[in-house]
Order: C-alpha cells, then structure tokens, then sequence
C-alpha cells in the first residue's frame, strides 16, 4: 500500500519535534450496498474509500491529522504538521520497521467484490416474498444487502509493520405491519466477519418470517401498563443494555478521563454475583471479531467482571498511558479519518446455569422482553432507557399477552445488581457502535437473564 522506506521517513518526521510516539494508520476500502423495498432496487451503491492518517503522541495527549493523497510530499508535509503541534525537542530519531506476524481470526471463504449483484439480489427476492407472504397484514418489506472489504496498514515508531485485509457481511430484513390506522415494525440484521459465504450459509426463509412475525404480532398488541415490575430480557440482542449502559463505562475512553461510573472499582462487586461479563475479539468470524485492532496490537479476550466482581477495563495505547497498563487490543475506529479510541468487540454476559422456563414462572406480574429496540445511554452515569420491540406480560408464572410501547428505564451498575438469574441459553446479536472513532461493528449477547426489579415505561 505505501512502501517500507517512505513509511520511515514519514515516521522520522513526525518525531522529530519531541514526541513520544509516532504512527500511521493507512486504509484502502470497498463498500457495497444494495436496498429492496416492495420487492424493487430502490439503490445500489459501491464505493471505495483510500486514505492515511498520522497520530503523534506526547505525554499523556496527541495530534491526529489525514489526507486522501498517499504521495511522499503529501506525507512528508502532514507528518511536519502533526509534529509542529507538539511542543518538545527537536530530536532526530531512527525508525526502522519489521513486519509483525498476526493471526487470522477470520477466514473467508468468497470474497464479496467476486460475487455478481445479481446474484445478490437474487438471495435478496427470495427474503422480500417470505416476508410478504407471510400474514397479509405486511404492508412493506425491506431488505438491504451490504459487504464490505478493508485493507488497513499499520506502521509505528516502535518499529512495527502490520497489514491485514477485513471482510464483513450483514443481511437485514425489516417487515411493517399495519391495522386499524397502526404501524408496527419487526427487524432483523445479522451479520458476520465472512464473505458471501455467509449468506449462502444464511435461513432466509427464517429471518424474513421472523421479522414478519414480530411486526405481526406487534400490530395487534395491547399497550404496555408501566411501573416497577421484574423482567426477563431475552437471548442475543437483549446484551446491548450491558453494552450501552455499562459497556462503554469499561472503556478507558471514559475510565481514563475518570468520567465513569465504574472508575476505581476494580476488585469490588459491582454486579449480582451470577454475572460474568467477557469482551472478546478473539471469537472466529464473529461480527466483531479482529485479527489486529487499529492501532496494530491483537485483541484478547477480556473478563470484565466475574461472578460480579470488576476485573479490569478495555484499553487502547494512549487510555493505558493515561492509566498506567498495557494496551488490551481495544483500539478501534471506523476509518482512517478518526484517531482510534478504547472500543468494544463482541461483549457479552456469559451463560449462567438457570433456566428460561423457570425465570418465566417466577414471576407473578412482570414483563418478558424478547426483543430489544433502540435506545440511549448516558455514559458518565449509566442511566438509561431502551424501547423493547417485541414484549409480551407475564401474569402468574405464564407469558401472556403480547404489548407494544414498552421502554426499560434504568441505570446500569444498579441494574447490573438486580439481575439475580441468569440462563443457559447464550446467543449474540450484530450492531453498530458509535463513540467518538466513529461507528464500528460490535456483537452484543447474553443468555435470558431475569431482572428483579426495574422501570417499565409504557402507555398505558
């Protein structure tokens, strides 16, 4: 992508007003899109995107800056930019790169860019008309296809040259269904780090009636009462309140900052004792999953908490030297026009050992919320509040009737006590994560878990 030599130079000059460190973060991407709505393309896009950005780190800060133009005057010039905005020595420095060997945590089978869009959008009809047929309350049906390629170069003052070539593919259908002047809708995304491989792999038929059904079901629903009552959050997607809500308060972009709730608490029980929470970026082929993170170290896998006790945080190079620890392989962004920050991979609560079934009959008057939706977090105190997508009462140890317009409001380390079961049955769900490098795909998950106690919002 640029060469070896000229990778130094740049390097040398970026470090030659005093700083610590020096790096360059250089990305070559192509993006592929398709949209199908009502059974017709509404667009197809593909696009690629190249650029290098340059970080100098000095003390406990740095400079960031990128261009789209890879020329040796182009980086020359910005590395002496980036460098004049620290204030040292100046100093002559020697880089000298060697290649650094990483695993390969994700193999692909077939590339993308190789498969034609027609047969793309042929998997794509087959989703659009299990969808339509499935109840003709189903008045629209979207389905949208995406992959993308990226190669990314890494080079540092510490002498290391990492390059790694990164596939992803998401397949979402999204199902509206009408009656009596209401709307409602059901949705499902799933996504992996494989090529098209994955979607051949892929139940069509299953994930376009699944999210038929939900809108389905969801259109004919009750409202939801509100008030304090326990809760059952279902498998996969129901992990994204851990990830919003104390997720990013493990990050060493907050806890570096001392702008976390979780801030000095390692060693202390800031869970219910039946909750161990894991970031992995290890797993093969998962959503978020990377075989080296944006900065050129390689993920791990990370305890977060075990058994409710706080074990340690995701820390990307400059959070750790703000913190005083190693880097954890958590140095992400979405591009090479954002300097990376600490970012989580695939985060998930681990299986517990209690049952569904006797989570549901525990509960005399409660709610069972087996989808999750949308919602938003304050980080710097955990609070918040999360629409539900598919909910349904519990009256007297039985799920009952299905309700719409539920919310879950909260706080996370409270919320994080309350849970007091935990079941058996694991599974993940894909998303997109914002923060401030940008958004990047992340695997939230979980088994069922019960919460004894929290704020149903809902209108009626």
């Amino acid at each position: 992508m640029i060469e070896k030599e000229l990778l130094e130079r740049v390097l040398e000059k970026a470090l030659s007003t005093g700083g610590d460190f020096a790096e360059i973060f250089a990305e070559d991407r192509w993006d592929n899109s398709i949209t199908l709505i009502g059974g017709m393309i509404e667009n197809s896009l593909s696009g690629r995107d190249f650029g290098v950005g340059i970080r100098i780190i000095k003390d406990l800060f740095d400079v960031y800056a990128y261009t789209n133009d890879a020329s040796e005057t182009s980086l020359m010039t910005l590395a002496q930019e980036v460098a004049s905005a620290i204030e040292g020595t100046p100093t002559i420095k020697i880089v000298s790169l060697e290649r650094k060997e990483i695993k390969n945590f994700n193999r692909i089978e077939i590339m993308p860019n190789d498969v034609s869009k027609e047969k793309k959008i042929a998997y794509m009809k087959i989703a659009d008309r299990y969808a339509s047929d499935y109840n003709p309350l189903i008045t629209q049906v979207k389905v949208i296809y995406g992959d993308y390629t990226q190669k990314i170069l890494i080079a540092n003052s510490h002498g290391e040259l990492i390059q790694d070539e990164r596939v992803r593919t998401r397949f979402t259908v999204q199902c509206v269904a009408s009656k009596d002047g209401d709307m409602q809708t059901g949705y499902l995304a799933p996504g992996a780090a494989k090529g098209f491989e994955f979607i051949k792999s892929l139940d069509i038929k299953a994930v376009a009636q699944e999210a038929a059904r939900i809108a389905v079901t969801m259109v004919g629903a009750d409202l939801c009462p509100s008030g304090q009552m326990p809760v059952v959050i279902d498998n996969g997607f129901g992990g994204v309140i851990f990830h919003e809500a104390c997720g990013h308060g493990l990050e060493a972009t907050s806890v570096a900052k001392e702008t976390s709730v979780f801030c000095g608490k390692v060693g202390q029980l800031v869970a219910n004792p039946k909750v161990t929470a894991i970031d992995d970026g290890t797993m093969e082929n998962e959503w978020g999953t990377l075989s080296v993170d944006d900065e050129g170290n390689i993920p791990q896998r990370k305890i977060l908490i075990k058994h409710g006790v706080l074990q340690g945080y995701m820390v990307d190079k400059l959070g750790g030297k703000r913190m005083g620890t190693e880097s954890t392989g958590s140095g992400r962004r979405q591009s090479y026009a954002y300097p990376p920050t600490s970012r989580m991979t695939n985060t998930f609560i681990a299986p517990g050992t209690d049952k569904f079934q006797d989570m549901i009959k525990s509960i005399d008057k409660g709610l069972y919320a087996k989808y999750m939706g949308g919602g938003s977090v304050n980080p710097a105190t955990g609070d918040f509040n999360f629409a539900v997508m598919e909910a349904y009462l519990i009256q007297d140890g039985k799920i009952t009737k299905p309700v719409k317009g539920a919310t879950l409001i909260g706080n996370g380390p409270k919320t994080l006590m309350e849970i007091d079961m935990v079941g058996d049955n694991f599974a993940q769900s894909q998303g997109m994560c914002g923060s401030v490098s940008g958004t990047i795909p992340t695997n939230v998950g979980q088994p069922a878990i019960r919460v004894r106690n929290i704020t149903v919002g809902g209108r009626k």
